[in-house]
């Protein structure tokens, strides 16, 4: 087909385009009035209409009071008695106590050894 293609891009033809023949207009009825015909028969009963569309929702209601406020609870129980504290640090070391009084000069004792017996 590629060949054949080529073969004919070589040699190109003029297009002519015939334009179409207009359309034929529709025949024209024409009414011819006559004498009235009798009344037609009456029509049968038309179907049921469908159920209307659901009406809009309502407005919220208020908001109601507030409760009444509840009973004082019961008292509670008494804790358990807390453990011992731990034994305090040892005090300081209190300040040196003043000089005491100097002491009175005593009686001289002489001490004379003891003769032996003769």
């Amino acid at each position: 087909m590629a060949v054949v293609a080529m073969v004919l891009a070589g040699c190109q033809r003029e297009v002519v385009v015939t334009p179409a023949a207009a359309p034929t207009p529709a025949p024209t009825v024409v009414a011819v009035p006559g004498p009235a015909g009798p009344t037609g028969a009456t029509g049968g009963t038309g179907a049921m209409g469908g159920t209307g569309a659901t009406g809009v929702t309502g407005a919220t209601g208020d908001t109601g009071s507030t409760g009444n406020t509840g009973n004082t609870g019961s008292t509670g129980y008494t804790g358990a008695t807390g453990a011992t504290g731990a034994t305090g640090t040892t005090g300081a070391t209190g300040d040196t106590g003043s000089t005491g009084q100097r002491g009175k000069t005593g009686d001289t004792v002489v001490i004379v050894p003891a003769t032996p017996a003769r």
